[in-house]
């Protein structure tokens, strides 16, 4: 009788404890199946641009942009890449790939040294108008590209960088120390004190403490900051085509110039083979490193 009634107990416990279970496995299988529809959207775009820039021509004009080539072709790469009618000159997206990584290399590692050595200063010296600099910096972050056209044109003009390549990265340089110095000052002010004391009564100056100390302890913060200059300088349209000429375009430039150089019928699969040429540096970017973005935005965040 004991046992039937520890039995009879037991079965409404053993059958509730089940309840949440079975729910949490179903919650987690809509919320993997609502992942998946969505990655599905976005890859979407990725699918047609890659599918219809392995087809012919005519296959685009008359087929479904979903399907698969029928007549697979590796033609609208190559003429992207090397023979495609650009302005008045027959050239392809080559010149200026290199050109964009020209740009954006030396740009993203000056601003992100420059920015390092502003956060080191900024939070490691107590100097009178130290907050008031740091809000300044801060302001001219959300100032519009546009204003600064005409006054980075003339400065540009008086250093003799006008229409170069290193005018870009001048121009990148100027307007990404703002991002990288905010980066950089608040991953620096929860940095531990002591080690910085430390190395000064070890007789360190002031660049020792900065390369053995604070740069060696910086890698989170400097992958969120190199990906995020090199996403910006390598998408950026505005300046390139502001600030450069025909032999210093950068990719985004000359891309937008084979879409609109084609005369008569729309080579849409050299199209879609440029859009994606240029977009592959910052997809590799952040395949490769994009779950060290997430850490070292986490760790700003927690720092700051």
């Amino acid at each position: 009788m004991a046992d039937a009634t520890a039995s009879t107990h037991a079965a409404p416990h053993a059958h509730g404890a089940s309840g949440p279970t079975t729910s949490f496995g179903i919650g987690r299988i809509a919320l993997y199946a609502l992942l998946i529809v969505l990655a599905f959207f976005f890859l979407m775009p990725v699918y047609v641009m890659v599918v219809n820039s392995l087809k012919p021509l005519d296959e685009i004009g008359s087929g479904n942009l979903m399907a698969l080539p029928q007549a697979w072709t590796v033609e609208p790469w190559l003429t992207a890449w090397s023979t495609a009618q650009i302005g008045v000159q027959p050239t392809g997206l080559k010149p200026y790939f290199i050109n964009s990584f020209l740009m954006v290399v030396p740009a993203v590692a000056i601003s992100a040294l420059v920015g390092a050595l502003n956060g080191y200063v900024l939070t490691q010296f107590n100097f009178r108008g130290a907050h008031l600099l740091f809000a300044g910096m801060l302001f001219s972050i959300f100032i519009p590209f546009q204003i600064v056209l005409i006054p980075m044109a003339k400065t540009l003009g008086l250093l003799g960088l006008a229409g170069t390549v290193k005018g870009l990265v001048f121009v990148h340089v100027v307007y990404g120390i703002s991002f990288s110095t905010l980066f950089f000052r608040n991953y620096y002010a929860a940095f531990p004190g002591e080690l910085i004391r430390s190395a000064r009564m070890d007789g360190a100056s002031f660049f020792g403490v900065f390369t053995r100390i604070l740069l060696p302890n910086s890698a989170p913060i400097l992958v969120v900051t190199v990906i995020w200059q090199f996403t910006n300088i390598w998408n950026d349209f505005l300046f390139g085509a502001s600030f450069s000429d025909f032999s210093s375009y950068p990719l985004t430039v000359a891309l937008n110039n084979l879409v609109n150089s084609s005369t008569g019928v729309k080579e849409y699969n050299v199209h879609f083979a440029g859009a994606f040429i240029a977009a592959l540096p910052t997809l590799v970017v952040y395949l490769l490193s994009g779950k060290y973005f997430v850490r070292g935005l986490m760790a700003g965040s927690v720092k700051g």
